[in-house]
């Protein structure tokens, strides 16, 4: 499960990427701008997910 500690952070990238893509899609009054903020909220929550599951595995392990 190594790659476990790794994969996490994909998910922030993701959240990054499409805060500026939200932003540049606002700024061109493009109407497609709210799907990438939501996008970008459910990439955080994903991070914030699998860091809280990761978490409570190795804890688990410890306790074994």
């Amino acid at each position: 499960m190594g790659y476990l500690k790794y994969t996490q952070y994909v998910y922030i990238l993701f959240g990054v990427y499409f805060i500026y893509d939200g932003i540049v899609k606002l700024n061109e009054n493009n109407e497609a701008y709210p799907l990438s903020f939501v996008i970008a909220g459910m990439a955080v929550f994903m991070f914030f997910f699998r860091r809280r599951f990761l978490n409570k595995y190795n804890d688990r392990n410890k306790k074994q």
